[in-house]
């Protein structure tokens, strides 16, 4: 294999991160543009392919997904449960917040003391984001979200954080959640 930075690659994508086109570390989407060109794309593939993982790419992210045979549906279910309440959170927060959305999470604290709604959302992130002030709380969630690769810090100075593509996983994750409407009312509450 010819393709620069395999190992970098690897690196980032095994510990469950994201490399995304529109990130704030120039490193990384530097490796997007290596793993997005078509020819090291289908190399990748069949070379991550080899040690069972699965190269995928969303829109404008790439990821690793991995073949399982026993999967641990239990886990997958509370995982599926954490982001739907970190999603619901965020959209109650701002509606708009997706790729390219830029924050700082006192405006996010400061609103949450001023919404009830946005306030009982982060009651119910608890597990998530720990106790404190909601400040303190905010910065464990963003700090979540950094370490899941979905946000970037874009300016130190400012604490000014940008959601990146491969927030659109999470996004597509939820969205994906289908009830027929026959079981609409069977849902408890």
């Amino acid at each position: 294999m010819n393709i620069p930075q395999t190992g970098e690659i690897f690196e980032i994508l095994s510990k469950g991160q994201f490399i995304s086109s529109n990130s704030a570390d120039h490193n990384l989407r530097k490796l997007y543009d290596i793993i997005n060109d078509e020819n090291n794309f289908d190399e990748l593939c069949d070379y991550f392919q080899a040690i069972n993982f699965i190269l995928e790419r969303g829109d404008e992210y790439f990821f690793f997904s991995k073949s399982e045979i026993k999967a641990e549906l239990d886990r997958k279910i509370e995982i599926a449960y954490k982001w739907i309440d970190i999603l619901d959170f965020l959209k109650a927060y701002d509606n708009s917040f997706g790729s390219n959305f830029r924050f700082d999470y006192s405006h996010m604290a400061g609103q949450i003391g001023r919404d009830v709604n946005l306030k009982d959302k982060l009651e119910g992130l608890r597990k998530y984001t720990g106790e404190g002030s909601y400040l303190e709380r905010i910065k464990n969630l963003v700090g979540l979200l950094v370490k899941e690769g979905l946000v970037e810090l874009e300016n130190e100075i400012t604490n000014q954080y940008k959601v990146v593509a491969s927030f659109g996983y999470m996004e597509r994750l939820v969205n994906s959640i289908n009830i027929p409407n026959e079981l609409q009312n069977e849902i408890p509450q």
